[in-house]
C-alpha cells in the first residue's frame, strides 16, 4: 500500500508494520505504507487506530526499531543512526506499557528483609504440582525481628514462625524462599539455613515448624535460590563462599561439629539447640569470593549451573555437579543484587547486578574472563538491593532499591550513552517508577530512601510485583498490562 496516511506535504518516509500480538495483526495489503518523516509514537499510534487500518479506536502503542522503542521523530531517527530518508523501515508495534497499580500494604512490627510468592503462575506453584489449590495465593515475608509470616492475597496473616527459643531464627532473617506450597527455607544472622513445613488447617490458619537446621557458613547469609525441581538451594554469604544445600535431611550430610551449639555455648544458644530439629552440613561450600557473597542464584534454564556476585567486583558461573568456577566477570563496582534473565533461543541468560555506583549492569556470562556490560540501567539514587525478571517475557525486570523504590525496566528502550556515562554502549532508563506508599511524608531525609529503603522485591504474572521494606511494609501492585508478553 504506497498511498500515504497524511495530506500534510513534506518529506516521506517507508515503514513496515509489523507485531507479534496475534490479535493486533494487519493484513498483508495494509502493512506497508508511506507516512511523514516528521511523525512521532502518537501520530503512528493514530493511524493504526484509524478506520483503514486496525479500527481500533484509541489503544496507545509504542514501536520498536531494530528492538528499541522510537522515541523521537523517524527523520531523527534515521539522522541519528546515519541513514538517509530513503531507508525503509520495519516498525514493530505493541500496546503501550500501564503503570503498576497500588493494591494493598501489610503491615509488619519490623523492617520486611525478604518476600516470596507462591501462586499457581509461580515456579513454586508449578514445582508443588497437583497439591496446590488453585486460588489459594500466599505471600512469605521475613523480618529483621527474626521472624516469617504468611499472609494470604487480602493480607491476613495466616501463620508467623516460633521464635528463637522455639526453633526459629536466633536474630534478623535476611532471606526467604518458598520451595513448595508446604516447604520453604530462611536464613539470616545467626548463619544457619532453616527448613520449615508449612501446614494450613483451613484457609485462615495455618502452622510453620522447623525441621532441619543447616551449617556451614561462619558469616551472615544474605540470600538464598531455589531450585525446586531438584530441592536444592543456594545461598550467598558474608563470609564470602557460596552454599550447595539439600533441602532432605536424608540426603544432607553431616554438618561440622564445631559449627553447631555446643554445651559451651552462651544460655541463648543453648535454648536455640535444646529443640529436636534435625542439624545437617551442605553438600559443597565454595570459598570463591575474596569479599562477601551479596547474591547466588540458579540458571533458570540448567539447574547444574549457578552464578554468584559479590563486593569483590566479580560475578561468578559455577559447575554445581564439580563445585568449582568455570568463568569470572570483573567488573568495576561492588555487586550487591544478581537475577537471570532467560533468553528465547536457550542457552545462557543474561545475568543482571546491582552495584555499589547505583546503576544495575547487565553482564553476558558467555564472554569469557573480561565483563562486557550489555547494557546499563540508569536511574536509582541508591543501591539495588533486589532484583527481579518479569514472569511475562525475557525483556523486563523489576529493581528494589535503597533510594525507597521499585523501578520497571524495559530493556528494550535503549540510548546512547552519553560522555559523562562512559560513553560507551547502551544506556536503559526506567519505564516506572513505584514509590513507597508507607513512605514518611514532610520529614527531612539524610538521604534517598531514608526510612523506606527496599530490600526485597518480587514480581508475579497473577498478584504482580510484591516488595518489602524499612518502613515494615509488605506492598502489592498489580503489574497486569505494565509489559507485554
Amino acid at each position: 500500500m504506497d498511498e500515504p496516511m497524511t495530506d500534510a506535504p513534506g518529506a516521506q518516509i517507508r515503514v513496515t508494520f509489523t507485531t507479534t500480538e496475534p490479535d493486533l495483526q494487519l493484513p498483508e495489503s495494509k502493512r506497508q505504507l508511506l507516512v511523514p518523516a516528521d511523525i512521532r509514537r502518537y501520530g503512528l499510534s493514530r493511524i493504526l487506530n484509524s478506520e483503514s487500518m486496525l479500527g481500533t479506536g484509541s489503544i496507545p502503542f509504542d514501536f520498536l526499531v531494530n528492538g528499541s522503542f522510537l522515541r523521537s521523530s523517524l527523520e531523527d531517527y534515521l539522522t541519528s543512526n546515519g541513514l538517509s530518508l530513503e531507508t525503509s523501515l520495519t516498525l514493530q508495534y505493541v500496546r503501550s506499557l500501564l503503570p503498576p497499580v497500588y493494591q494493598a500494604s501489610f503491615e509488619h512490627d519490623d523492617w520486611v528483609s525478604a518476600v516470596d510468592v507462591l501462586s499457581e503462575s509461580s515456579p513454586v506453584g508449578r514445582w508443588s504440582g497437583d497439591s496446590f489449590q488453585v486460588g489459594q495465593d500466599r505471600i512469605l515475608s521475613a523480618s529483621f525481628d527474626g521472624l516469617l509470616r504468611i499472609w494470604n492475597a487480602s493480607g491476613q496473616v495466616i501463620a508467623t514462625s516460633p521464635s528463637g527459643s522455639g526453633g526459629g531464627h536466633a536474630t534478623s532473617i535476611k532471606a526467604a524462599k518458598f520451595i513448595t506450597n508446604s516447604q520453604l527455607a530462611s536464613a539470616g544472622w545467626d548463619r544457619t539455613v532453616r527448613i520449615w513445613k508449612y501446614t494450613e488447617t483451613d484457609q485462615f490458619t495455618g502452622d510453620l515448624k522447623p525441621t532441619l537446621e543447616l551449617y556451614g557458613h561462619t558469616g551472615s547469609i544474605d540470600s538464598i535460590a531455589v531450585e525446586g525441581a531438584s530441592k536444592r538451594l543456594l545461598t550467598a554469604s558474608a563470609d564470602g563462599a557460596v552454599g550447595f544445600w539439600s533441602t532432605s535431611k536424608s540426603s544432607a550430610p553431616e554438618a561440622d561439629a564445631s559449627l553447631l551449639p555446643s554445651a559451651s555455648s552462651s544460655k541463648r544458644r543453648k535454648i536455640v539447640s535444646s529443640t529436636s530439629t534435625a542439624q545437617r552440613g551442605p553438600l559443597s561450600l565454595m570459598q570463591i569470593h575474596k569479599q562477601p557473597a551479596t547474591a547466588a542464584i540458579f540458571d533458570p534454564g540448567d539447574r547444574t549451573v549457578g552464578y554468584s556476585a559479590s563486593c569483590d567486583h566479580t560475578v561468578r558461573t559455577i559447575d554445581l555437579t564439580t563445585s568449582t568456577v568455570v568463568s569470572t566477570l570483573a567488573t568495576t563496582h561492588p555487586l550487591h543484587s544478581l537475577c537471570a534473565l532467560p533468553r528465547s533461543g536457550g542457552g545462557a541468560p543474561l545475568l543482571a547486578a546491582g552495584t555499589a555506583a547505583r546503576h544495575i549492569t547487565l553482564l553476558d556470562p558467555r564472554a569469557g574472563t573480561s565483563a562486557t556490560s550489555v547494557l546499563t540501567l540508569r536511574g536509582h539514587a541508591n543501591v539495588a538491593h533486589s532484583l527481579a525478571a518479569s514472569p511475562h517475557n525475557e525483556h523486563s525486570l523489576v529493581s528494589g532499591s535503597a533510594d525507597g523504590t521499585c523501578r520497571v525496566w524495559d530493556l528494550r528502550s535503549v540510548r546512547p550513552a552519553t560522555r559523562d556515562e562512559g560513553g560507551l554502549g547502551g544506556v536503559c532508563e526506567a519505564a516506572f517508577v513505584i514509590e513507597r506508599q508507607g513512605a514518611a511524608k514532610g520529614r527531612k531525609r539524610d538521604f534517598p530512601g531514608d526510612g523506606c529503603r527496599v530490600f526485597s522485591v518480587v514480581w508475579d504474572k497473577q498478584l504482580g510485583i510484591v516488595s518489602g521494606g524499612e518502613d515494615k511494609r509488605v506492598e502489592v501492585h498489580s503489574a497486569v498490562g505494565v509489559v507485554g508478553s
